[in-house]
């Protein structure tokens, strides 16, 4: 809702960052390491995701149409994308964890990464796989040390002693970019209400299988239009190392 005036359009991966959807430059981050098998969880507006990757090789690139022969072939006079992407319906209504669980049959025994549509960080891949690798635990999450949106006012006897202007909030929150082993798909129950943030994290922490990848570099969430307006800006002053722009 707090991003209904795009989201009536599209799906919020489809939100524009440096005129290139959000989904795309989460892809270039996997991309950049090496990683370019995808598999993605679709749902609301799935056509518009589906639309996008299908014309994208020849919307944004050169290319040679010829018709000589009387087939049209067409010749990319510029390198696209090499990815190999599953596009895989999981249901409009379906939960974070209904559609994780869906995704299994396509994840082979080396496991796989996880992340959500709408947030992007300047991550480094490698080392959150490492890093996993190096616990050996079903699961890790990237934990964010966030700042609160507010500012804090401490006071004794009704007076103000100090005041913090957006302090850094106690504890991690879920950035995202998880890795998961095949075996941590068993603690995800295969139902439409199932929330993975909820009892398959929760049960994965409790069993001591969940380990926390500490992550204080860019981080940014588009859940507001605000949100997306800062993202927009930071990309265009920063010109992430994984991203050519333009490509």
């Amino acid at each position: 809702m707090r991003m209904k005036e795009f989201t009536a359009e599209r799906p919020k991966p489809m939100a524009l960052v440096d005129k290139k959807p959000l989904l795309w430059h989460i892809m270039k981050l996997f991309s950049y390491y090496g990683f370019n098998d995808f598999v993605l969880l679709l749902g609301y507006k799935s056509e518009i995701i589906k639309e996008y990757f299908m014309n994208n090789a020849w919307k944004d690139r050169s290319f040679i149409m010829d018709t000589t022969s009387g087939k049209q072939e067409i010749q990319m006079l510029e390198d696209s994308e090499r990815w190999k992407i599953t596009f895989l319906e999981t249901g409009e209504d379906t939960m974070t964890g209904g559609r994780i669980k869906q995704a299994e049959p396509f994840v082979d025994h080396e496991g796989c990464f996880l992340t959500y549509g709408d947030g992007l960080a300047y991550i480094d891949i490698k080392e959150l796989l490492k890093f996993h690798k190096s616990k050996g635990k079903l699961a890790t999450v990237t934990g964010i040390q966030k700042e609160s949106q507010y500012g804090f006012i401490n006071i004794e006897n009704d007076i103000a002693v100090s005041f913090t202007e957006k302090p850094k909030l106690e504890g991690l929150i879920n950035g995202g970019f998880l890795v998961l082993e095949k075996e941590a798909f068993r603690y995800i129950d295969k139902s439409n209400s199932c929330i993975f943030e909820k009892e398959p994290l929760q049960s994965l922490a409790n069993a001591k299988q969940l380990a926390v990848f500490r992550y204080d570099g860019y981080w940014a969430a588009a859940d507001t239009m605000k949100d997306l307006e800062v993202m927009n800006a930071d990309i265009a002053e920063q010109n992430p190392f994984w991203y050519e722009r333009g490509k």
